[in-house]
Formats: C-alpha cells, structure tokens, sequence
C-alpha cells in the first residue's frame, strides 16, 4: 500500500467526484476527494499526496486560488480540471503553477494516461520508480551568460543566485540547454516534456516558457515565429 500514488482530487460535483474517484481506485491509486478549495488545502497540508487534481470552479477557495496555494508550499504536480477548453480558465490555472489540464467532460482513460505522463515526469510511475529526467549528454555545469545548469545536480543560478524551478519548467530547461541556438517546436516540447503521444494544447509550452523567462531572464529564450523557441547561446 505504501509504494501506491496519492491523488489529492478536488471537485463539487458529487457525481463526478464520486465516479471520478472510483475509477482512479480502479487503476491502482489511492485518492482523497474533497468538495471544496479549503477542504481541499487542509487535505493537501494533511496527506502530502503525490498529485492533485484540481477543478477550477470549486466553492470556498476556486481551483486557481489553490493551485497558487499548494504551489507556494510544494513542487508536487496539479493539473487543472476546465469545463471550457476555450477559457481563460485553462491560462490562468498554467499561470497560477498548474503542470496540464484536462478539459471536462473527460474520458477516464485519458485522464488516467495525463495523471502518469505528469508522474512520469516528477519521478513516480503511479506504484513504481520512473526515470530521473533527460539531461545533456555531457552532463556537468552549462554556462549561457549568467546562467548556469547544473545537469547532475538539478540545478540552476543566475548571477550567481540559486533559481526555484518546478520540475517541468526544469525538464523544459533541459530540452532547451541540451540544443542551445536550435528551435524547438511547440509540438516537440509537448512530446519531449510533457510526454504528449498524441496531440496536445500548446498553451501549455507557451504559459510555461512565459514562466521559465521571469525566473531565468526574459531575452534568454527566443521565440522563432510560426516555428517554436530557442535559448540563446
């Protein structure tokens, strides 16, 4: 039971939240459901689950407003749950240091497969050991001006001065320091670090390397247009 993943799941709709959380269980996972954002925060401080899913629209304390919350405390993964794939919803919940989101209604199976690719990348395999994340090959300490990537140590300075990543927007890094001056599509980074085989919303990619820039310096990574992005070597 203690190798299992912890889902945190918040949502108020009791039919969803209940036939949600039964088949998570289905799958293997262990999963704390809670009708509101505050429950829901005292769960997460409570239990430390692996993962929390997270709608938007829930009372109390709405979805975007505890993502930021967990965020403040934790690098564990959330993803968002929208009922508008088109809203402002989706951004905002990417801004606030949400991983993905998944557009509701969804398919069980497919939020099964979103819940491990986000796993997947922050080292769990939903009850096993997943891969550490890809690193330059050479490894060691990459320079691009002031910046410094730590490759073994998982690590980043500017100037000098530790920088806090997520692992996403970490892995995200990695793929751009690994090819320095070469444009990586929004479709490549979908696949390589958020574990995309098939296609997804590249919101995603561009609300993180909005993120990525405020940490590690808004002209280091250059947007190529109709084509992807670059960091600057």
């Amino acid at each position: 039971m203690a190798d299992q993943t912890h889902v945190l799941f918040v949502e108020d709709d009791d039919v969803i939240r209940e036939a949600t959380q039964l088949a998570l269980e289905r799958d293997g996972f262990v999963v704390t459901a809670m009708p509101d954002g505050l429950s829901g925060l005292e769960a997460f401080r409570a239990d430390r689950p692996d993962i929390a899913l997270l709608d938007v629209m829930v009372p109390g304390l709405d979805g975007v407003s505890l993502c930021r919350r967990i965020r403040d405390e934790s690098t564990v993964p959330v993803i968002m749950l929208s009922a508008r794939a088109d809203s402002i919803d989706v951004v905002l919940g990417l801004e606030a240091g949400a991983d993905d989101y998944v557009t509701k209604p969804f398919d069980g199976a497919v939020l099964v497969a979103r819940i491990r690719a986000v796993l997947r990348r922050f080292g769990h395999a939903g009850g096993g050991r997943a891969e550490e994340p890809a690193s330059p090959a050479d490894g060691g300490v990459l320079t691009f001006g002031d910046l410094e990537v730590d490759t073994d140590g998982m690590e980043v300075r500017r100037a000098g001065r530790p920088v806090a990543l997520t692992p996403t927007e970490m892995r995200l890094l990695l793929e751009f320091s690994s090819a320095p001056g070469t444009v990586l599509s929004r479709d490549k980074l979908l696949e390589r670090v958020w574990d995309y085989g098939w296609g997804g919303d590249t919101r995603v990619v561009d609300v993180h390397v909005q993120r990525l820039r405020q940490k590690i310096g808004q002209d280091r990574i250059e947007t190529v247009r109709g084509f992807g992005y670059k960091l600057k070597a």
